[in-house]
């Protein structure tokens, strides 16, 4: 009987020790669609043919059929526990292919690069203690 409840009991407590709050899972940077650099966007200018435009950009995410001289690119980056943020940027053309005019829907980041941390850890700032004395 003793051993029951002792199993049951590390059972249970194993079980508990798998359901954390911290967000220890390593979970990566997710972009979606066109990717959109600010230094392309940058590059972009009024009397570029679609040609020149999709060489800078890439083909568009979204072409409305009704509407042939507007091009949608979408841009979705979601870092690993914080919000989506979507950035989208409009190309209108004229008739005859020549870019009249764009619009960002809010400004890009300069860098969307990873942050490193590139700090090394001196052995100097590790307290040394005996090897018997693990659990202080």
């Amino acid at each position: 009987m003793q051993l029951k409840s002792i199993i049951m009991v590390a059972a249970l407590s194993l079980s508990m020790a798998a359901c954390s709050l911290d967000k220890v899972v390593y979970r990566i940077d997710v972009p979606q669609g066109n990717y959109l650099k600010s230094d392309a966007v940058k590059q972009l200018k009024v009397g570029m043919n679609a040609e020149q435009v999709q060489y800078l950009l890439g083909t568009p995410v979204l072409h409305n059929p009704y509407e042939v001289t507007r091009w949608y690119y979408v841009f979705l980056q979601q870092k690993a526990y914080e919000k989506a943020e979507q950035y989208t940027l409009v190309v209108n053309f004229d008739n005859t292919g020549v870019v009249t005019g764009f619009d960002l829907d809010k400004p890009l980041p300069d860098s969307l690069a990873p942050v490193v941390n590139n700090e090394i850890i001196s052995h100097q700032d590790i307290p040394s203690k005996p090897w018997w004395k693990f659990w202080k």
